[in-house]
């Protein structure tokens, strides 16, 4: 099971190395090839921090909501948890426009 969450982000930081290893070039220059590993790269960001903002929000919450049925008082500092996983996702979110901006 690790082992493929490992190999999944190697995929993932391999396939964004292109995007940061030019300096920025005109688009006309690009080559289909490249346009499609950025494409690829964007996809694969936002799938990942998706996937993990998902599970960790499943889990988190789950936990604060068990938490605050037992202590009430408790909900309120939880729910900042349950944040901080949805930063994540937007992280993805704005790495992914930066790779589309890359594209256009």
């Amino acid at each position: 099971m690790k082992l493929s969450r490992i190999t999944v982000l190697a995929l993932a930081a391999l396939s964004a190395a292109p995007a940061f290893a030019q300096e920025a070039a005109p688009a006309a220059a690009r080559t289909p090839m490249e346009t499609a590993i950025l494409a690829a790269a964007a996809a694969t960001t936002m799938f990942l921090s998706v996937f993990g903002a998902g599970a960790a929000i499943g889990k988190v919450g789950a936990a604060a909501l068990g938490a605050a049925a037992e202590k009430p008082e408790v909900l309120s500092k939880s729910i900042l948890f349950v944040a901080l996983a949805e930063g994540l996702c937007v992280l993805g979110f704005v790495i992914a426009i930066m790779l589309v901006q890359k594209i256009v």
